[in-house]
């Protein structure tokens, strides 16, 4: 699908005040997601037969890193990843920052809205797992919260 059929069915569903909606069309299918806020998301499946790659960056991390019960901040749509609220600014959030519930860690931008992402935990920032401007899928981890 191209980026205007994908435009319309937000439009679609929008209109009609639908909060999901999923199209399948012989190997293609799309799933797109409306929350609270009115922010559609979009979840693109893949074919069966097709192998899916890992998006991420290799960790680096020592198992004993995961055996501390760290928290996972991980994306709620597909997007594109921004640690500042500007190129000018600093970033939200930096490794051993602290973080609450409502703390803003990043913003991802998914066709052309910016949605804030707010940490969710309260902790300390012990990972942060993508890099500025990096896109990422739905689910990924982009942070790591050492729980307080």
């Amino acid at each position: 699908m191209d980026m205007e059929e994908i435009k319309q069915l937000v439009q679609l569903m929008v209109d009609n005040d639908l909060g999901e909606l999923d199209i399948t069309d012989g190997d293609k299918k799309i799933s797109l997601k409306r929350g609270q806020s009115g922010v559609v998301s979009m979840v693109p499946a893949m074919a069966a037969a097709v192998p899916v790659a890992s998006v991420g960056p290799a960790s680096s991390a020592a198992p004993a890193d995961y055996a501390e019960n760290l928290l996972e901040i991980k994306s709620p749509m597909v997007g594109t990843f921004y640690a500042a609220p500007s190129p000018d600014s600093d970033p939200y959030v930096a490794v051993g920052a602290a973080v609450g519930d409502e703390s803003v860690v990043c913003i991802i931008e998914a066709m052309k809205v910016m949605n804030e992402i707010k940490a969710e935990c309260n902790g300390t920032i012990a990972e942060i797992c993508v890099k500025n401007a990096q896109p990422v899928e739905y689910g990924q981890v982009l942070f790591r919260v050492r729980p307080n």
